[in-house]
């Protein structure tokens, strides 16, 4: 039994004990009260009436008519009168009296009339005695009643004060509720922190528990911060704080190569005279310079859409982002870097090249394209910007109206599909398929990434996340529920309510099927609006899939934001995957990751494995699982 029953109980039963003990007081009394009143009115009648018939002489038929009145008018059970010798002379005696009062009531509770007696005399001489019984019925009556009364009282004292039981049990089952899911969510390395409670005791225990919360969360945060500096230090520039070459050219493979991303640009920046100027303004001002320049590379970095950069050597920078539009930014960034050096009386030039690109081109040929474009700045001796030649024209997009067409029509006419990836454990074995949606345009199949884009800009990134679902559980059902399939969800998307409504209805419909599913939403997207994130995981919350976080690791500073998400999973970006055998301050970050992740009780996989060698150093991390180009070709081999 809880606590909270117990303790109700036993209000109960002690409000119960006390109401009995006063009813059955009270009982008592009003017995022992009516005892006595009959027992006074039958002496006190008893000695008028003799002391009236002493001051007459009276002959027999007299008295037995002043009898008969006096038994007639009263409610008396018998009267009786007899000589000094004890001889009857006069007796009426009444017949049983019936009243609404319950035998058994009677039975339990019994009133005696005692008789009252007095001496009829003339003088000195004893004429006889009176004796007088009244009758019970009136007693018992007004025992009765006021019986009841006081039970109705009583109950309803009895209920009034299991009310305010009731309000003081709930006073102390909220707060005392709240410590056990605290503690519920510590041993499910969840950290979050209750109200105070009220009472005195409890608020010492609440205190008491947040401050433990807040430790754990500040121990698991300071760990989570010291392996992103481990990581960062080993992965950038030390002079301008900028990520490394060789970290740069594995986030650009990784930036071409996400299907599901928009299109993006590249800008390169390099500079001329650096030499010289380290020669004239020593290596100290030198250095300070170029991290001023880092510092405005990471204004840039910070304010764009995956914003990415790097020293790629001791005169080159690079820029990547996940934004198109960048002219004017490109022209502030040349303006910048000029002011910086000349403020500082260094001689030196910086030519820009830029260019924009889209899912599918190689790494190598954007690179030469955009260098290209360095190339012809500095041919002109003089700092400048110039644009590369359009990338991959045979892919260019067509018009926002002609690809609204397309994807309209491949949603009417259905020509849509999932293709699946496999995700596998460190024995190979199939965990669940990462699922993609393909549209059919001119009879060819393009892959997301060709057509998310537009979507998005279109405001069909919802209709297409409603279809993948939808496709993912029918898949699911078709394959007798063996399968787990994963769908990834935009993050605006999960913005819209009507979409929202749409997946609980999928959901609902297709109850078993949604046992089987797991929906990934973008770490960024996440992060970036919690309570709509918090609102999706509402809606689905009741239907049993699995939901948890994609791209993940990037803000790895906000752990702490996910002890307060009801997510299952996590999957670390690939560009903490890449080459990771040759980068040990990234495994070791990975490694302690994972390390806090399983503490706070959540499953880890990694995305984008494209190497064996890759995949052999991850075998040695206790990872859920993997996926990835390579896992591929494992799994289907």
């Amino acid at each position: 039994m809880s606590m909270y029953r117990q303790l109700w109980l036993a209000i109960s039963l002690s409000t119960l004990l006390a109401l009995a003990g006063s009813l059955f007081a009270s009982i008592m009394s009003s017995r022992s009260y009516l005892n006595e009143q009959l027992r006074t009115k039958n002496s006190d009648n008893a000695t008028v009436l003799a002391l009236s018939l002493s001051q007459k002489n009276l002959d027999a038929i007299e008295l037995e008519l002043i009898v008969s009145s006096l038994f007639d008018n009263g409610h008396y059970q018998s009267i009786r009168i007899t000589d000094p010798k004890g001889q009857l002379i006069v007796e009426k005696v009444a017949p049983e009296e019936h009243t609404s009062v319950p035998d058994w009531f009677t039975s339990l509770l019994p009133i005696t009339s005692q008789a009252g007696v007095a001496q009829i005399s003339s003088g000195w001489k004893q004429l006889g005695t009176i004796s007088i019984v009244s009758q019970t019925g009136i007693a018992y009556q007004t025992l009765w009643n006021s019986t009841r009364e006081m039970i109705l009282a009583l109950a309803l004292s009895g209920l009034l004060a299991s009310y305010l039981g009731t309000l003081v049990i709930r006073r102390l089952k909220k707060p005392l509720r709240d410590l056990i899911d605290q503690a519920r969510a510590m041993v499910e390395r969840r950290f979050i922190t209750v109200e105070e409670s009220k009472v005195p005791e409890l608020k010492q225990l609440s205190v008491a528990m947040n401050s433990t919360t807040t430790l754990l969360k500040a121990m698991f945060a300071e760990e989570a911060e010291r392996l992103d500096q481990l990581r960062r230090q080993a992965n950038t520039d030390t002079v301008c704080g900028l990520y490394n070459r060789a970290n740069f050219l594995a986030q650009l493979q990784i930036t071409v190569e996400e299907e599901n991303a928009p299109p993006g640009s590249l800008i390169l920046l390099r500079l001329n005279g650096l030499i010289e100027a380290n020669r004239n303004l020593g290596r100290v001002k030198t250095d300070a310079l170029l991290r001023n320049l880092g510092q405005i590379f990471n204004v840039y970095q910070n304010e764009l859409p995956d914003g990415f950069a790097a020293r790629l050597n001791g005169t080159d920078f690079a820029l990547l982002s996940r934004n198109t539009s960048i002219e004017d930014m490109v022209s502030s960034l040349l303006d910048q870097t000029i002011h910086l050096f000349s403020s500082a009386d260094a001689e030196i030039k910086a030519f820009v090249g830029y260019g924009t690109f889209e899912y599918g081109i190689s790494p190598s040929i954007l690179l030469s394209q955009v260098d290209a474009a360095v190339a012809s700045a500095e041919a002109s001796n003089v700092s400048s910007v110039h644009k590369a030649a359009p990338l991959n024209i045979e892919h260019a997009p067509k018009s926002l109206e002609e690809w609204a067409k397309l994807i309209q029509r491949a949603l009417d006419q259905k020509w849509v599909k999932l293709d699946y990836f496999p995700v596998i454990d460190h024995n190979k074995k199939l965990i669940h398929q990462e699922s993609a949606l393909r549209l059919m345009f001119g009879g060819e199949w393009f892959p997301a990434g060709r057509f998310l884009p537009i979507a998005e800009r279109l405001g069909l990134s919802a209709k297409l996340d409603v279809i993948s679902v939808k496709l993912a559980l029918e898949a699911i059902e078709s394959q007798n529920f063996e399968s787990q399939i994963s769908v990834n969800i935009s993050a605006k998307s999960i913005h819209d309510h009507e979409f929202r409504d749409q997946i609980k209805a999928l959901l609902s419909i297709k109850p078993e099927a949604s046992k089987s599913l797991w929906l990934e939403i973008p770490e960024i997207g996440a992060f970036a609006n919690l309570d709509t994130f918090r609102n999706f995981q509402k809606t689905i919350e009741s239907s049993g899939c699995k939901l948890g976080l994609e791209h993940f690791g990037k803000n790895l500073e906000q752990i702490n934001l996910l002890n307060t998400l009801d997510i299952d999973f996590v999957k670390f970006d690939v560009s903490f995957i890449r080459n990771i055998e040759a980068i040990p301050a990234n495994f070791d970050f990975l490694k302690g990751a994972i390390a806090i992740l399983h503490r706070m009780n959540l499953e880890v996989y990694v995305e984008g494995l494209a190497r064996v060698e890759e995949f052999e150093a991850l075998r040695t991390l206790s990872l859920e699982g993997m996926t990835g180009p390579y896992i591929g070709k494992v799994f289907s081999a």
